[in-house]
């Protein structure tokens, strides 16, 4: 089985053709932790393999997923295969650390961490952008050669070359700065709606956490607080009727082509 999460697509896709590859099944974490309440369980078979792809945020795993990993429950682990696809725009830091360590506090072992690189969405910060249409393109290109050598890599095939791209001062990157990006989603945020918005409730519907509302003027409300910053709010907006303050005003929106 493969569990995934995706804000703009990237995850997803990477998930869904992995799972071609593999013949596994697909879940998106969304859909198991409609229940905050509930611990989500995995009851695993013998001969069943787990893997679990989610997008790098700030060189570790995208907080939902982290925050699932950390409540989730294997049962019936006897050292079936249990891997990590890391989706990046350029480098993963030591993401692999981290869900090593989350898994490992129930006694599973990761098998693989491997990674994918796709075009970047991050634009929440000053000099950060999406990728031109290019290099977006030539990501996207790349991607399909890059999910069939992680599924050779798992399968077993010894010629298989899979990579984990870490990245230079992987270390750093991750024991610094993604602390403090995650102090950050504890702050307020910033999204808006402007005029352009044309009330078709999308960005509702595909908020993970339910934090966005659709007012009596057909206008979208977030709650100050609570954000994981997934931005598929922002990028999926079929009118481009969302910003983050004023900083995204003048940037570039990316969603996966195959993500309405």
């Amino acid at each position: 089985m493969i569990y995934y999460f995706s804000g703009t697509g990237n995850s997803a896709w990477v998930a869904k053709r992995l799972a071609s590859y593999l013949g596994e099944s697909v879940r998106n974490i969304v859909q198991v932790m409609a229940d905050p309440s509930v611990s989500p369980i995995i009851d695993l078979e013998k001969e069943e393999r787990l893997v679990f792809v989610f997008p790098v945020h700030s060189w570790g795993p995208a907080e939902y997923m982290r925050r699932f990993l950390g409540q989730l429950l294997i049962e019936g682990y006897e050292g079936q295969q249990v891997a990590a696809v890391c989706v990046c725009g350029d480098d993963c830091g030591r993401t692999d650390e981290i869900v090593s360590r989350l898994l490992m506090r129930q006694g599973v072992r990761l098998s693989a961490c491997l990674s994918v690189c796709m075009p970047n969405n991050y634009i929440l910060l000053p000099g950060f952008d999406v990728d031109d249409k290019a290099l977006e393109r030539q990501k996207l290109e790349n991607a399909e050669r890059q999910v069939a050598e992680v599924a050779n890599s798992l399968l077993g095939n010894a010629e298989a070359m899979p990579v984990y791209m870490a990245g230079s001062m992987p270390a750093l990157k991750t024991r610094l700065v993604n602390p403090l990006f995650r102090a950050s989603l504890r702050l307020r945020n910033y999204f808006r709606a402007t005029d352009q918005c044309v009330s078709c409730g999308l960005c509702e519907r595909i908020c993970p956490l339910k934090l966005i509302t659709i007012g009596d003027d057909g206008r979208p409300r977030w709650k100050r607080h609570g954000c994981v910053q997934c931005l598929a709010c922002l990028h999926r907006c079929p009118a481009r009727a969302i910003e983050y303050g004023n900083i995204t005003v003048k940037k570039g929106r990316y969603r996966h082509p195959d993500i309405k």
